[in-house]
């Protein structure tokens, strides 16, 4: 685990925070794990809804997906950890230069 442990001395009481620590992980897997599972069938059935024009499903499946890039980089890439700064500053760095490289070529084509 990326969080500090406490060093006790005594090795049941380390043995008991890690087993809370490791429970408390895994719900939070589990629950994220719903939530992207729950978000992928209102995207398809968004999709699939003859009622929506194509002007709402194309932003609303958009703002869906960066929603489970988020779940996915903090709790399935362990991102809300401690001791993982340098890694999340690359990663938000890339995605930056990648915004603006996107933006510069828009801007490029429409103007």
């Amino acid at each position: 685990m990326a969080t500090q442990q406490p060093n006790s001395g005594n090795p049941r009481v380390d043995i008991e925070y890690r087993r809370k620590k490791s429970a408390e992980e895994m719900k939070h897997q589990v629950i994220t794990f719903a939530l992207m599972i729950f978000l992928t069938i209102v995207a398809f059935v968004a999709a699939g809804y003859e009622g929506f024009s194509g002007w709402f499903i194309v932003p609303f499946i958009l703002i869906l997906a960066l929603v489970q890039v988020i779940f996915q980089l903090y709790y399935f890439m362990h991102m809300s950890h401690k001791g993982h700064e340098a890694p999340a500053m690359f990663l938000y760095s890339g995605a930056f230069v990648g915004f603006i490289t996107i933006i510069a070529f828009l801007t490029v084509i429409w103007w």
